[in-house]
């Protein structure tokens, strides 16, 4: 028997950009991670996946920004509004994957598995476009009106 999914909401400080992250694993189960490039430590990021889950993410186009940087393969969802960094979309075809960061949920409290240093130096595009894939949360939704 397949367990429940459970969503957790979050998003910005001021509400214009939203996510809702579901999946059926324990939230202190659930890998959290601190990429170590300068974006990711500039924000104190902690970002997490689960590729059995599913991501929601509703933005206002107003104050959606999408950043770029690095092998430019990934938008970094911030608000224009508010600076807040709430995770990043990777998009192939009409498919979708994403991360939240775990520091934008309404319940980052419950999240509090030990936070592993990452280093994706070394990268191809290809390859990382795989890793995402492989890794990364089912984008179900993402509408930006």
């Amino acid at each position: 028997m397949a367990a429940m999914m459970q969503a957790y909401f979050g998003g910005c400080h001021c509400g214009a950009l939203r996510v809702t992250f579901e999946t059926s694993r324990a939230p202190a189960e659930i890998q959290r991670r601190a990429c170590q490039c300068s974006f990711c430590r500039s924000h104190g990021a902690t970002t997490m996946s689960d590729p059995d889950g599913a991501m929601k993410i509703d933005a206002r186009a107003d104050a959606l920004v999408r950043y770029r940087f690095g092998l430019k393969t990934a938008d970094f969802l911030i608000c224009s509004r508010c600076g807040v960094y709430i995770g990043a979309v990777y998009l192939e075809d009409d498919e979708g994957w994403a991360i939240v960061n775990s520091n934008a949920l309404h319940e980052r409290d419950a999240f509090s598995a030990p936070i592993d240093k990452i280093i994706y130096d070394g990268e191809t595009p290809g390859s990382r476009g795989e890793r995402r894939k492989a890794k990364w949360t089912p984008l179900l939704a993402f509408n930006v009106a």
